[in-house]
């Protein structure tokens, strides 16, 4: 999912429980990868484009991952979409060859239909539209990955980190997990304050970025573009915006969050964000952090208040 991958556990677990933890996490990113990532020519997601969206056998990540993603598409509103893979392509993201003569339908897909057709997790399945599960997936991959080192390490608390975006499990010591999210106009990747650091509740939690810090190329006709895709337009969204930061029970979620809000430009932003009651905070481009009121209860320090 072109992230580094880590996990933290208290001290006092033993060598074998944590390995074991470590590989089940490797194990549930790399089955994750294999079933959604449009960045691999033997991925399930894109064999599954090669074959005209039709499966007879569909893998049960593949059918949930699609779930997930219509019911966060109904959910947002639309704001949240994985069927803009063409409009990735169109701006130049476009990692896999397609075969020439492949045909397709148009860059904009009814926002009313539903991303998944078929019988479910035993029978064939039907996606008319490619998709892109981008932060989604890396979502569902840290939810699953998290289900399974919990089981393994018995209540002992951890944080799965995978670039940026994390969950944790249990409280490590006093306090919940403390975690300084990225500061967007970073120029290198160490040395370089947060833009905040906040705390996870005790209990543990996700947090989720959406940035504009890598993601970035020139399109084919020369404009600087980037990978968070606004599905109304069909083009990148997120105007005055930097980055935006989510925090909630799942990361799933928490992606999706992150993402609807980014996509909603500094504008607009504020109010969606405090409707749906979420723990957001975010990066103007002119480097102001501002949040939520739910986010202001997990903050500890802000660079601009500092």
């Amino acid at each position: 999912m072109g992230s580094p991958l880590r996990l933290q556990v208290v001290p006092d677990a033993a060598t074998g429980v944590v390995e074991a933890a470590w590989a089940a996490v490797v194990d549930e990113f790399e089955a994750t990868e294999q079933a959604l990532s449009r960045f691999r020519a033997t991925s399930e997601v894109h064999r599954l484009r090669l074959a005209g969206g039709r499966s007879t056998a569909p893998s049960r990540r593949l059918v949930a991952a699609l779930a997930a993603a219509d019911r966060a598409r109904r959910v947002t509103e639309g704001r949240f979409e994985v069927r803009v893979l063409q409009d990735l392509e169109r701006l130049g993201s476009m990692p896999l060859a397609i075969p020439a003569g492949m045909s397709e339908p148009g860059n904009r897909p009814d926002p009313a239909a539903p991303i998944l057709r078929g019988t479910g997790r035993r029978g064939a399945i039907e996606v008319p539209v490619a998709v892109d599960f981008g932060g989604i997936g890396k979502g569902l991959a840290l939810r699953w990955a998290a289900r399974r080192a919990a089981r393994v390490l018995d209540g002992r608390p951890f944080l799965i980190e995978a670039g940026g975006d994390l969950v944790g499990g249990g409280r490590p010591g006093p306090h919940g997990w403390r975690i300084g999210v990225e500061n967007p106009r970073a120029t290198t990747d160490a040395g370089e304050r947060p833009a905040v650091v906040v705390e996870l509740r005790p209990s543990g939690g996700a947090i989720a970025t959406s940035s504009l810090r890598r993601a970035r190329w020139l399109s084919p006709d020369g404009q600087a573009v980037h990978h968070l895709i606004d599905p109304r337009t069909g083009e990148p969204g997120g105007d005055g915006l930097l980055a935006v930061t989510v925090a909630g029970p799942d990361p799933a979620w928490a992606e999706v969050w992150s993402k609807s809000l980014f996509l909603e430009g500094r504008r607009a932003i504020a109010d969606l964000a405090r409707a749906r009651g979420l723990a957001a905070w975010w990066v103007t481009e002119d480097g102001a952090v501002e949040m939520t009121p739910g986010a202001r209860l997990m903050t500890l320090w802000v660079a601009a208040e500092d």
